[in-house]
């Protein structure tokens, strides 16, 4: 570590969301190996308390490690630029944009970028009647780590009946067969592609569970797909205006080549556990847990 690198890091994780659990878990990772990098790492969990615990903490730097709404979505980035205080990955609006999923996918349509249609659906209205033909997919618009996903088949006679728990509005798309890629960008740097291998649907189960998935990098595909998925994760990294370390999920069709390859979305804040994919491609790039950690904090910066 540097002279010139911030020595005390505030690692902001928790918080209220439906991915709580996740964060925590993530935030221990990353303060475990922050410190192994030599910073000084206080860990925070994110409360109504939480502007008044930095002002206390005074960090150089915030290491945002929370997931889901508030931590995600723009709005703690917004009080981490009220209070100038360096944090690591996206800003107010490419939080904001990825987080939602329709206009991300909006966004990454100017670009060029390969998605499913899709439409944002009343709840009420998706659980009356088929709002697209099947097969296809309901989630909500605004949470990631498959939180809330429903699956409708081809020939299903009866629309999905939704939990109490999803939002008003849901997001309804073409479901996209095929394998699940994903691929990381650092920077402006893609590191490579992991094939993600399930019994079934990549759940949060299957996301988070020792066991739940295996993930093969680099993914045994053909190298016209494992440079078309390099190129369009930095593409809709750099559409979306992602700072720092941001994770793109496909589905890849291969019946179809490269025309089957479909971009699902991109992630700004990806998973830091134990069975996370960022840290396996960092990993494969040789780089270890701590120096990956360590550059988001080199990385960190206001006005992102």
């Amino acid at each position: 570590m540097s002279d010139k690198t911030p020595r005390k890091v505030a690692v902001v994780m928790g918080g209220p969301s439906a991915e709580r659990d996740v964060s925590l878990s993530t935030g221990r990772e990353c303060a475990a190996a922050l410190r192994e990098a030599g910073f000084d790492v206080v860990e925070l969990d994110a409360g109504a308390d939480l502007v008044a615990r930095l002002r206390d903490i005074a960090p150089d730097v915030i290491f945002n490690a929370l997931h889901g709404r508030w931590g995600e979505d723009g709005c703690v980035q917004g009080v981490f630029e009220w209070l100038q205080i360096p944090y690591t990955h996206s800003g107010v609006l490419a939080s904001a944009l990825a987080m939602d999923k329709q206009r991300a996918k909006d966004v990454f349509v100017s670009a060029g970028l390969p998605v499913v249609n899709s439409v944002i659906a009343k709840k009420a209205d998706v659980a009356l009647r088929h709002v697209m033909a099947p097969p296809y997919v309901v989630k909500p618009n605004n949470e990631g780590s498959s939180v809330g996903i429903y699956i409708v088949n081809e020939g299903a006679n009866s629309p999905p009946q939704l939990a109490e728990s999803m939002p008003d509005e849901v997001m309804v798309e073409t479901y996209a067969p095929g394998r699940e890629l994903t691929t990381t960008v650092m920077g402006d740097r893609a590191l490579g592609v992991t094939d993600i291998i399930t019994d079934g649907w990549y759940d949060y189960e299957a996301k988070y569970a020792t066991g739940g998935s295996r993930h093969e990098i680099p993914a045994n595909v053909p190298q016209e797909i494992y440079d078309a998925c390099m190129a369009f994760a930095v593409r809709a990294h750099t559409a979306l205006g992602c700072r720092g370390v941001s994770r793109t999920d496909f589905r890849w069709d291969e019946a179809r080549g490269l025309d089957g390859l479909i971009l699902l979305e991109t992630n700004t804040q990806p998973g830091m556990t134990p069975t996370s994919l960022s840290p396996e491609q960092a990993a494969h790039c040789g780089m270890s847990f701590a120096a990956f950690c360590a550059w988001m904090v080199e990385d960190a910066s206001c006005d992102r």
